[in-house]
Parts: structure tokens; C-alpha cells; sequence
């Protein structure tokens, strides 16, 4: 099983370097794909690798507020954030301002949490001068102080080194647990919490945290027909936040973080709202993630309807999602409990379309009738040739095709070759990974 990935948080006041950091940290990586329509463009989220390690950095900050005090509140709920959703916290301070009334009020709500807390000293250029500097912030009493600079990136090797350490290992009970995980994720009322009250209702099953879980989602554990799920709720936990712009970072958070556990994401939209614009950013993360996909329509029953409802709703959900048309639909309603039952034939589904494996000959057959029916593209003189395909993993299916030259496999060709190996064997509901490598041809 694949193990989500940990996730790591930043907090620290403002302009002590926290974007420098992230950025440093994320480099050219930028999570968010810049052609996905309605995917938001402030980074919030970021995949890093260390060598061999792969962690999804938050970045907790919000608003840069001027006051004091201001400051004070911002950063607690920074710090609150991180505690809430992250394996691991960096705690960045920063030598030239030295050691500030803030830091160490932040610093004992981070140490009461339990959480791993990685203290971090921005802005040593030069070690020889500043390190007595740094000294000082051993009195926040949360362990050794780390030196780096992030603007230079010197010392961002031993601080990942020091934060990988706390990585949750693959406890056993991960490791042998292979019941399917379903987040179920969306904007604030679509009815997240309804519909698995509705869906555990039938089933009577005690409602626990699930032994080995970090996080504060709420695992609840569903027995049907003698199959278990574990659905990820992020609608537990309400904020009474006034912003509303921190409120959507948070819920923005909550998802990667639920997302990334999950196997199968159930993206709930309000039927009588119809399809938004923040719909679209949180089935974002779900896509770029990878995840089998099931947009639920809950609410179905507040809808006047004719014989047109259906196809036209379907097409706004298309229109607005267009990088998802593999996703499947649901239409429910969590108060009638219509259609809730046969969510499970869907996930199952769903999840067995993740895992399914093809055998190269039988890819490679598919392949060459694709090929033998539209003309691959080619530029000046020269032609697209394809040599081989393989699949190389699941969830999602991934396949790696050779080619003579990369430049000619336009995008379009690539969709191409994807609609056929769908029509040929489904994949309902999760999107496949398509990667292109060059084999040089001998010189004839």
C-alpha cells in the first residue's frame, strides 16, 4: 500500500521568511498546475522531495497584519492549523530580529500540542557571525535551534534531514490495512456530514477514531455487506472563524490533508447551488492527487425536474471540471437517502479501476490498432513513432510509452491514445498518468 505522504507545516511571524522557505523548499515543483481551470493560484500547498522522502509542505500564513497583538492572534491560529493537520511543525524565527515576545507565547502552545516541533533561525548568511545569535533561542524550550538561510539555501539539507526523522513510519497496522479509504470533501454545507450519518444509519457501526491516525479527521469505520470503508470526514471540525478567507485556507488545508489519505474522494456539490468555483479549486486537489473520483450531487430532491434536468446539470458539472471528465456522478439526496445505498457499487468500482493492472502485450496491442487508425502527428518531414507501452503503477494507472522523440508526442495524441485504452478497459473514475520517454534510434 502506498503510504500517504506526511504532511509538513510552516509557521512564524511575519517576514521572518516563511514564503522564502516555502518557495526555496518547493522550487520548481509548483503544486498547482497553472492549466487547470479554477485551481487557485496561491500556492498553499507544495510537494517536496528529499532524497528518497516525498512530504506535502502547508503553508499556514495568511494575512500580514501590522498590529501587535494582531500578530499575536494570527500566529495562535497559525500554530492551531499546523497542529490540527500536520505530522510535523517548523517553527521559523528569524536572528536578525532576534528572539521576540511572540515566538515564545506561540512556542508553548506548539510544545503543550505533542506534535514534532522542528525550531528553525532564518537568516544566518554567515555561521561564524550569527551563531551566538542563535544560541538565544535555545530559551524557547523546544530543542535545538537549526541555523539556515533560506534566500542563500545553506542548512535546508540538515533542517529536512531533522524533519524527515519524525516522518510517521509505516506502522504495521497501515501497512495491512487495505480497506478502502473514502474522503468525502466540498464546500461548507453541501451536506458532507449528512450523508455519512445517512450512510452509517443502516449499518450501526460504532463510530471510532481509527487506531494510528495523526490527523484530526474523524475516521469513521462502515460495514457493508460484509465489506468495510473508512470514510474521512473533513467536516468535523467548524471553525468560528470571522475571516472568511482564513476559513477557506483551512477548509483548502483540511482537504490535501484528507485527500492524500484517501483512496476514493466523494466530491459532494449542492444540487440547488449547482456546481462553483470552489467546487472546482477542492476537485483540483483530488485530481492533481491522482485520486478516484465520484462528484456526489447531494440535495436531488430540492430540484424541480423535468425529462432535461439530469443532461443539463451533467453538463454544467462537465464544463467546470473539464480536466476531470473521467470523474463519475452521483445524483443523492441525504435526506430521502435516494441513491445513497448504491454509492458503494460505485466506489468498488472506482477503487478497482485504480488498481487495475494491464499486461504489456495486451497494452501494446491496443496501442498499435490506436496507431493503425489515426496517424500519429509529425513536423517537418519527421513522424511520431511509438515503440512500446507499459504501465509502470497504480492509483493511479500510470503507463510509460517510448517514442522516438518526445517534441512530436503532442498532448492531444497522448488524450488520444487514453480514450482508447478507457474504451477498452473502463477506468471509470480515476484519471491515468501518462508518461513520455525518448528511445533513440540506431542511425541507419
Amino acid at each position: 500500500m502506498k503510504m500517504s505522504r506526511p504532511v509538513v507545516a510552516i509557521v512564524g511571524r511575519p517576514n521572518v521568511g516563511k514564503s522564502t522557505l516555502f518557495n526555496a523548499l518547493a522550487g520548481e515543483k509548483i503544486s498547482i498546475v497553472k492549466d487547470t481551470p479554477g485551481v487557485t493560484r496561491d500556492r498553499i500547498y507544495a510537494d517536496v522531495t528529499w532524497l528518497d522522502k516525498e512530504f506535502t509542505m502547508i503553508d499556514t500564513g495568511g494575512i500580514e497584519p501590522d498590529s501587535k497583538d494582531v500578530i499575536l492572534s494570527q500566529m495562535r491560529e497559525q500554530a492551531q492549523i499546523a497542529i490540527d493537520t500536520a505530522d510535523v511543525i517548523i517553527f521559523i524565527t528569524d536572528v536578525k530580529q532576534g528572539l521576540v515576545d511572540a515566538d515564545s507565547k506561540v512556542a508553548d502552545m506548539l510544545r503543550r500540542s505533542g506534535k514534532p516541533v522542528i525550531l528553525v533561525v532564518n537568516k544566518v548568511d554567515n555561521f561564524d557571525k550569527y551563531m551566538a545569535d542563535v544560541y538565544e533561542f535555545y530559551n524557547l524550550g523546544i530543542g535545538d535551534p537549526i541555523p539556515i538561510s533560506a534566500a542563500s539555501r545553506l542548512g535546508l539539507g540538515d533542517m529536512l534531514d531533522i524533519v524527515a526523522e519524525h516522518f510517521p513510519e509505516g506502522s504495521a497496522l497501515e501497512e495491512e490495512d487495505d480497506r478502502p479509504r473514502i474522503a468525502i470533501v466540498g464546500k461548507p454545507n453541501v451536506g458532507k456530514s449528512s450523508i455519512v450519518n445517512r450512510l452509517l444509519g443502516a449499518n450501526r457501526v460504532i463510530v471510532s477514531d481509527v487506531a494510528g491516525t495523526t490527523r484530526d479527521a474523524i475516521d469513521t469505520e462502515i460495514v457493508h455487506n460484509g465489506k468495510e470503508y473508512i470514510f474521512i470526514d473533513t467536516a468535523g471540525l467548524r471553525r468560528k472563524n470571522k475571516i472568511k478567507e482564513e476559513l477557506e485556507r483551512y477548509s483548502i488545508i483540511r482537504t490535501v490533508t484528507a485527500v492524500e489519505r484517501a483512496d476514493v474522494v466523494l466530491m459532494v456539490i449542492d444540487a440547488t447551488e449547482g456546481v462553483t468555483e470552489q467546487d472546482a479549486k477542492i476537485a483540483g486537489i483530488a485530481h492533481e492527487r491522482g485520486k478516484g473520483v465520484i462528484i456526489v450531487v447531494n440535495k436531488w430532491d430540492a430540484i424541480e425536474k423535468n425529462d432535461r434536468t439530469m443532461r443539463e446539470y451533467e453538463r454544467s458539472i462537465r464544463q467546470v471540471l473539464s480536466y476531470m471528465p473521467y470523474a463519475e456522478i452521483m445524483y443523492v439526496s441525504a435526506l430521502t437517502g435516494q441513491r445513497l445505498v448504491k454509492l458503494y457499487d460505485m466506489i468498488d468500482m472506482v477503487i478497482e479501476s485504480q488498481t487495475l493492472r494491464i499486461a504489456t502485450g495486451v497494452l501494446n496491442e491496443i496501442m498499435t490498432e490506436a496507431v493503425a487508425l489515426q496517424q500519429p502527428p509529425s513536423d517537418k518531414g519527421k513522424r511520431l513513432k511509438l515503440y512500446y507501452i507499459t504501465q509502470v503503477a497504480v492509483k493511479p494507472p500510470t503507463f510509460v510509452i517510448f517514442v522516438n522523440d518526445k517534441e512530436l508526442m503532442h498532448f492531444s495524441y497522448t488524450r488520444y491514445l487514453e480514450n482508447k485504452i478507457r474504451e477498452a478497459f473502463g477506468f471509470r473514475g480515476t484519471s491515468l498518468k501518462f508518461f513520455i520517454r525518448e528511445r533513440k534510434e540506431k542511425e541507419q
